[in-house]
């Protein structure tokens, strides 16, 4: 029987980055991912670094280390991730102040720069000029997710990890410790056991009596076949409603339907927004929805027509473009940070989710969880640490 010193539950971004981290530190890893092809955020993300947005000493470090590891990670790992900066417009409502709109964003790190209207047209020249107020602007990276999260898995290959196709379907606790993990084939020991499965990280290790403050929403969004129109810029609006919506769901009044199906705590939010990727496709959405079974159904149509009348009232030309919807779990914490390091009280279990903004944080994080895996004490990691 074949123990591991490394078990990773989950092979998308957050799974895959820190399989990777953790081979090249010299531990023994297995992956376990249910798909032979990446689904969920990882496959319908946006892929955008927000690494102008550090708002604390914490997360202005992890932007920092985040962009400059973007800017070396094709070459680390031997794959094109699609890395680029280009500019993030943000959209200004037409009821808002756009002052007080700019006022909001002055405490970030890099604060972006308010445009009139002409001047936001000027930059993205596919905007509606009637439907805004004016508009934000900054240097935001960007990378293609999958391409990112194929790299790391190629590189932890070569690294010398492992790789499962088979879905877990149970933490193998024994007492105060988890030894391991059950899939519907096999059960694999190991030392020590990180869960990194995004929104279903949560049902996981509730199921064996351990909770950590991890939800999720349901998000939609329409991805097109490349397109001859040219999107100068990644579109998203400046008040990000999904924000207002995270904070609200994983209040302490409503944290126990989580433990649930069958809950919808807040209604559906929509956040107009859209990227271009290199080979001309679009990524158009998103809506948010608080859905406390992760396999609940929602209405295709209805959402799709709505994400298409949203978009059209700001780019007008997307509105009809063909596409399909789409539809995955996006993890999210209480405090907008991600749950990164050992479960209290119980040996060999760990949590690496949680990500709000995954992408800029989950390379250098995953870099200091091996660091600190082998040893070495890493505040960050400390300050991120679930208790159970």
């Amino acid at each position: 029987m074949k123990i591991y010193d490394w078990i990773v539950v989950g092979g998308g971004i957050t799974g895959a980055a820190l399989a990777y981290e953790l081979a090249i530190a010299g531990f023994s890893v297995l992956i376990l991912e249910q798909h032979a092809t990446l689904q969920g955020a990882t496959r319908y993300g946006y892929g955008g670094l927000a690494y102008w947005s550090g708002v604390s000493d914490l997360t202005r470090i992890l932007c920092q280390e985040g962009i400059e590891r973007h800017r070396h990670l094709s070459e680390e790992l031997e794959t094109d991730t699609q890395f680029r900066e280009l500019d993030l417009l943000l959209t200004i409502e037409n009821k808002s102040n756009p002052q007080a709109v700019a006022d909001n964003y002055s405490r970030f790190a890099i604060p972006p720069t308010l445009l009139s209207v002409e001047d936001a047209c000027e930059l993205e020249p596919l905007l509606n000029p009637n439907a805004i107020a004016g508009a934000l602007t900054v240097r935001h990276g960007h990378i293609r997710p999958s391409k990112l999260a194929e790299g790391y898995r190629q590189a932890f290959h070569r690294a010398g990890g492992e790789v499962q196709i088979t879905q877990v379907v149970e933490l193998l606790r024994e007492g105060n410790q988890i030894k391991g993990v059950k899939t519907k084939e096999s059960t694999y020991y190991a030392a020590k056991t990180v869960v990194c499965a995004g929104g279903l990280s949560r049902a996981l290790l509730k199921a064996v009596g351990i909770q950590v403050p991890v939800y999720f929403t349901h998000a939609e969004l329409i991805e097109t076949p490349p397109v001859d129109i040219q999107l100068h810029t990644l579109v998203m609006p400046a008040h990000t409603k999904r924000f207002d919506l995270e904070e609200k769901a994983s209040r302490t009044d409503v944290d126990p339907l989580w433990d649930e199906p069958g809950h919808e705590p807040l209604p559906p939010i929509l956040d107009a927004g859209v990227i271009q990727f290199l080979d001309g496709s679009l990524r158009i959405g998103q809506i948010s929805r608080v859905l406390t079974d992760p396999n609940a159904q929602v209405d295709q149509a209805t959402s799709e027509a709505l994400i298409r009348s949203q978009i059209g009232t700001i780019l007008p030309t997307l509105e009809n473009l063909p596409g399909t919807w789409h539809h995955c779990l996006v993890a999210f914490s209480n405090n907008r940070l991600p749950v990164v390091g050992a479960i209290s009280n119980i040996e060999g279990a760990y949590v690496f989710s949680g990500f709000t903004n995954p992408l800029v944080f989950v390379p250098p994080l995953a870099k200091r969880f091996a660091s600190w895996a082998t040893g070495q004490e890493d505040a960050i990691i400390a300050q991120l640490s679930p208790t159970s």
